[in-house]
């Protein structure tokens, strides 16, 4: 799926649109976040509300998600569903109950500074928070602070990862580089080095061994992370890459770029994998233009 102006729209793996867009009145759409079992997709829009739409019906659910005063830069599904987790531009973290749409305890004040980035840890008992300062924040679902881990440098964090089994954090940072942390005490791990620019943007294989980066580079690198080290070549774009994210069913990735062109790149993981060992296998598999 992906976004643009006030409009949702849906692609097939080869680049083929789905049904009509999911328009709606209220501003732009910022962020979406679609739900674990791929039946709602969530959008965080710009006049602070957020909405969800039934994604088989290609239509609103319910009312618009009040709470946040400013734009939502983020948002999140808890892994069993429940829950919706949003930051904002205002520094607040809320949290909304997806069948009644209403908020789950107190806003949360995580920052003075931007909230660009939220992940719920895969076991659903704990997420993560950062953005526009060097500060990584660890919270419980009862909102409770956990942990606050300081990253030691001035750069803002674009995105954040979990770990598969929960203990480590992954955070795209734009220092250029990607850090591990254990989360319980703060404890960095490991500096991943090889980014020239801005690192947007990070998921997991589904095993939980390889990292995928994207940055304001033009490139998006795999990562080995038993040695830390690049696989293979960068797989370079036409534009700053803005995110990356994995499908489903772990078989593809895609890759967004920004710029007037903008488009989306879908990637075969396994033709990726083999690729290291041949050049001369293909692994990409389709790009389409958002607009």
């Amino acid at each position: 799926m992906s976004f643009s102006n006030n409009s949702i729209r849906q692609w097939t793996r080869d680049g083929q649109p789905v049904g009509k867009t999911f328009d709606y009145e209220g501003g732009g759409v910022i962020t979406i976040a679609v739900s674990p079992d791929q039946l709602m997709v969530a959008g965080g829009c710009r006049d602070g509300r957020v909405r969800l739409w039934n994604i088989k019906e290609r239509s609103l659910s319910g009312h618009p998600w009040e709470g946040i005063y400013d734009g939502v830069d983020c948002l999140d599904w808890s892994p069993n569903g429940a829950e919706v987790a949003g930051g904002s531009q205002d520094g607040t973290i809320r949290r909304w109950n997806t069948t009644t749409g209403r908020q789950i305890a107190r806003p949360i004040k995580a920052s003075d500074k931007h909230v660009m980035t939220l992940k719920y840890s895969p076991q659903g008992d704990k997420f993560a928070s950062g953005g526009d300062e060097d500060i990584v924040r660890v919270w419980s679902t009862d909102g409770d602070l956990l942990t606050e881990i300081k990253l030691g440098h001035s750069k803002w964090m674009w995105s954040l990862c979990w770990s598969k089994d929960g203990a480590y954090m992954f955070s795209a940072l734009g220092d250029n580089t990607i850090r591990k942390w254990q989360w319980i005490d703060g404890k960095e791990l490991v500096v991943i080095r090889g980014h020239t620019n801005d690192v947007t943007s990070l998921c997991l294989s589904p095993d939980g061994s390889h990292l995928i980066s994207a940055s304001y580079d033009y490139s998006v690198r795999i990562w080995d992370l038993e040695t830390n080290q690049q696989l293979g070549d960068p797989l370079w774009h036409d534009d700053r890459v803005l995110v990356v994210d994995m499908s489903s069913d772990g078989q593809y990735f895609a890759s967004a770029i920004s710029g007037p062109d903008a488009k989306i790149y879908v990637w075969s993981l396994e033709a990726a994998f083999k690729r290291m060992d041949n050049d001369h296998v293909s692994m990409f598999v389709h790009c389409q233009c958002l607009f």
